[in-house]
């Protein structure tokens, strides 16, 4: 089995199996389940729910009024203790875990976006386990994402990941609801999301979590879209994580309606328009066509016009006619000052560095 990126989302229900403190056993079995795929070559990324949950359970669960000051002190604490419990059970399997605290303003603004998503590939390039969760302690109303499930589609895009498996308390999503109907059957495999899909889906079961099978539901629309296969099912089938990572057939599928590479490629080419012109020289031009190289510095003559880094740029061949599209690492000024230099120089002339490419031929479209 190829290596693969996964994300597993682990919901308040499955942290702390319905009751008000953090189920620890379990979490270590989680852990090992995790542990197995990352020996085997696959990269994983947990985003973990229960942050609140930990800090009542730190504190003594006391009583406190409903706000939002209250919350995020919650928040704060149970952070702190929720990183260290990550930490404790992956060392024991000895991995190093890192966290990330995100909120929906780090995914909108582009500079945040892709500082978070360098960070993320960065930990996972050192196979570290990344651990997010959102940013409860500072979050407001008007910059939280507000569920973990939409969190870990953001989280699962952002990492280019084939798959997200997002564990409930919950076998998947079924075609009435099961407590109150026995008639209510698995749906084992969604093609389609529309409005009738959407009216079964409910809200949360137990009261711990902020997300319920509706939100499920939007993360499993968004992440398909960007060619994410997607799961829902419970975390309390035996080896579950390892065994959908194989295809096995648990909970409710959601297919991919295209690769990841065809997604982005798309959305390159759809999406906004180029905001200047790379120019190129006939050896980077080869190198680009005919081999499907990255775009480096070295290979760049001149370019025109006015870019942020992450925005799209036209690459231009030595007739003037545009050769590809693609998202640029750096802005115009800093690649007017590495244009025509190696690679290794891009720290040293710029004093920072977003990676040894131009534009990578993940983010790259021939025309």
């Amino acid at each position: 089995m190829k290596g693969k990126t996964i994300v597993v989302k682990l919901g308040t229900s499955v942290l702390t199996g319905g009751t008000r403190y953090l189920d620890r056993a379990h979490m270590v079995e989680l852990v090992r389940q995790c542990a197995s795929l990352h020996r085997a070559g696959h990269h994983i990324i947990v985003v973990t729910s229960a942050a609140i949950a930990a800090g009542r359970e730190h504190l003594g669960f006391p009583t406190l009024a409903n706000t939002m000051a209250n919350k995020q002190m919650l928040a704060a604490v149970g952070q702190t203790q929720l990183i260290q419990t990550w930490q404790s059970l992956f060392n024991l399997y000895g991995l190093h875990v890192g966290q990330i605290l995100l909120t929906r303003a780090d995914l909108e603004d582009r500079e945040r976006y892709l500082n978070a998503r360098d960070t993320l590939r960065a930990l996972l390039d050192h196979r570290i386990i990344p651990v997010i969760n959102e940013n409860d302690a500072v979050a407001t109303n008007e910059i939280k994402v507000g569920d973990n499930d939409n969190l870990s589609a953001r989280a699962a895009i952002l990492a280019e990941a084939e798959l997200l498996i997002l564990l409930t308390d919950q076998k998947g999503l079924f075609t009435a609801d099961p407590r109150n109907d026995p008639k209510a059957q698995l749906i084992e495999e969604v093609q389609t999301i529309d409005d009738t899909l959407r009216k079964l889906a409910g809200g949360s079961i137990g009261g711990l979590g902020t997300g319920g099978m509706a939100t499920k539901l939007q993360a499993a629309d968004v992440a398909r879209r960007a060619g994410i296969d997607v799961v829902i099912a419970t975390g309390q089938v035996p080896e579950v994580i390892g065994r959908l990572a194989e295809g096995e057939r648990i909970g409710t599928r959601f297919p991919a309606l295209a690769t990841p590479l065809e997604s982005r490629k798309r959305w390159i080419l759809a999406g906004p328009p180029p905001h200047g012109e790379i120019h190129i020289d006939a050896g980077a031009v080869k190198a680009v066509r005919e081999k499907g190289s990255s775009l480096l510095p070295k290979g760049i003559v001149r370019i025109e016009g006015r870019f942020r880094r992450g925005e799209a740029v036209r690459i231009v061949n030595p007739e003037g006619r545009e050769l590809a599209r693609g998202i640029c690492r750096y802005d115009a000024l800093d690649l007017n000052l590495i244009k025509g230099q190696h690679s290794e120089q891009i720290e040293s002339l710029l004093g920072h560095g977003y990676g040894n490419v131009a534009i990578h031929r993940d983010d790259l479209v021939l025309l």
